[in-house]
């Protein structure tokens, strides 16, 4: 008996948590490298690929049919993706008791508020004997070696993050895809603890206790999760940059913003890892590099938005407070308005009366997805720019909503947006207004008319300010305002105005050496807040709306 436990084959497992592929995984080629029994796995712990207990429906059932997908793939390859609910490091124990294991991989998840699981799970299986590999895939650099080669600091600036990751050179390639041939898959039993549930087939988001979101109208934009959605997504993606290469410029979704086309971001597909970063990365500039023919002029801007996510994620890893205000040591700390609830919950349901800002938080809920655009809109008019309150509530909101939200990514924007750090330039004096932006973006008020129902047969004169329309205008359109649509909370002139004032009063109190992230010039928060030529002019809060 002792002689056959000898040389019964042991385990090696991947957990996957985000990097839900099998293109360009590191860890997978490692995990396959042991040549041991093969047991691929994702632990349902409210923590893992960023799915808590707060998450919203759609990005729950965005994450299974990434996992569906996997699961897909490789019962293609004669094995399959074992679903279990439990805690990581219980479910670590009870495999190792029944299935002994070699090693573990996993890709590195670098936002600080995973540490403590990731940490635990580590020293279990150092304690049970059990090799660990952490492979770094979800971000182009090491965030880490940034930091090491900035000087033990975080690069405070995007320019001086340029800076430093030009010192280290470009971003790895991808690596090659799994040879499959000889893998042998082991089979887990269908118990491992009275803790831990084996799943059989996938769960029902219902099964694992989330439910659909209120419909506010038709859900016209349906995302699919998974890998072999995505690299189809990114094929069409590469076509819209090409075409923008071919007329001149880069980055169209920011250069020409189209908020009722089919979207073409890649960022659930990037947050969940169903899409390598790196592939898209190496496809866009190796395209470009094509189409110029090796032209050396400077091409670091054409996925500028990757590198945005690369500086977040930078910013974050060694800041465990970076998504809250008061402990945050790179976040102002601004004496917002205390919560009020009545106020929150209109924000948060689309009922402010300011259709574009309403449309664009019923979107949200429906969908789970809006355009960065327009995301920026709906901040600034809940912080600096009409309610000012407090950037957490609504990082809350986007975190719980939205597919595609990385911790970090969001926290940053919020801070950026609403002033709080990573920004220096723009204040008050330049908020989004949310009239003759949404106007701007939309002249015709389809977007509007899409996602609020209450206004469809509103003229388009008074479709963003209902609330000038006449009595005899709202009766015709069947929509009484304060009645089927609610009255604007605020006026948006006297509140940006007061809040200018007292963003300016904030600035004045600061002493020099106040630790505070900033923007290194006028372009590059331009670049940050997606705003084409068209729409600076719609920014300037000396209009009255």
């Amino acid at each position: 008996m002792a002689l056959i436990e000898e040389i019964s084959p042991k385990g090696s497992v991947l957990w996957f948590r985000r990097g839900l592929r099998l293109h360009d995984n590191p860890a997978l080629l490692k995990a396959l490298s042991v040549k041991q029994e093969f047991y691929p796995i994702f632990i349902f712990d409210g923590l893992s690929a960023g799915v808590t207990k707060d998450t919203s429906y759609n990005r729950v059932r965005f994450l299974l049919e990434c996992l569906q997908d996997l699961d897909e793939q490789l019962q293609q390859r004669m094995g399959k993706l074992y679903f279990i609910r439990g805690d990581p490091k219980n479910v670590f124990e009870a495999i190792h008791k029944i299935k002994p294991l070699e090693s573990v991989s996993f890709e590195l998840d670098p936002e600080p508020i995973w540490a403590s699981r990731d940490n635990k799970v580590k020293t279990c299986l150092e304690n049970c004997g059990i090799k660990w590999t952490e492979e770094i895939s979800h971000t182009l650099w090491d965030p880490h070696e940034i930091i090491e080669t900035n000087g033990g600091i975080p690069p405070l600036t995007y320019e001086m993050f340029l800076h430093t990751v030009s010192i280290i050179g470009a971003p790895p390639r991808p690596v090659d895809d799994p040879d499959w041939t000889g893998v042998q898959f082991g089979k887990l039993p269908q118990h491992l603890g009275d803790d831990i549930e084996v799943f059989q087939s996938i769960p029902s988001p219902e099964k694992l206790g989330y439910f659909p979101p209120k419909v506010f109208s038709e859900k016209i934009i349906e995302w699919t999760g998974g890998e072999q959605k995505a690299l189809l997504k990114m094929n069409e993606r590469l076509k819209v940059e090409e075409n923008a290469f071919l007329n001149g410029f880069y980055l169209p979704n920011q250069a020409k913003p189209d908020i009722l086309g089919p979207p073409t971001s890649q960022s659930a597909a990037l947050c969940f890892g169903c899409l390598s970063v790196r592939k898209f990365y190496w496809a866009i500039h190796d395209m470009y590099s094509r189409i110029y023919s090796g032209h050396s002029q400077s091409n670091q801007h054409i996925t500028g938005q990757l590198i945005w996510r690369e500086f977040f994620y930078t910013m974050c890893v060694q800041n465990q407070y970076y998504g809250e205000m008061e402990r945050n040591p790179i976040c102002l700390n601004i004496s917002w308005k205390e919560d009020v609830q009545d106020e929150i919950q209109k924000w948060e349901n689309g009922q402010t009366g300011y259709p574009f800002i309403d449309a664009v938080m019923r979107q949200m809920h429906q969908e789970g997805w809006v355009h960065h655009v327009a995301r920026n809109a709906v901040a600034c008019f809940l912080t600096r720019g009409d309610l000012w309150m407090n950037w957490e509530i609504g990082l809350r909101l986007f975190l719980r909503l939205l597919l595609d939200a990385d911790w970090c990514l969001c926290a940053g924007n919020w801070m950026w947006v609403s002033s709080s750090a990573f920004e220096q330039l723009l204040d008050c004096s330049s908020c989004v207004c949310p009239v003759s932006y949404g106007r701007r973006l939309d002249p015709q008020g389809e977007y509007i008319r899409r996602y609020i129902p209450e206004l469809r047969n509103f003229p388009q004169e008074y479709l963003y300010e209902p609330w000038k329309a006449p009595l005899d205008v709202q009766e015709r359109a069947g929509c009484f305002i304060g009645r089927e649509y609610p009255d604007r909370m605020v006026d948006h002139a006297d509140a940006s105005q007061k809040n200018r004032r007292m963003m300016r009063d904030l600035r004045l109190s600061l002493v020099d050496d106040t630790p505070h992230c900033c923007p290194s010039n006028v372009e590059e928060v331009r670049q940050f807040m997606w705003l084409p030529e068209s729409c600076t002019d719609h920014l300037c809060e000396t209009e009255k709306v």
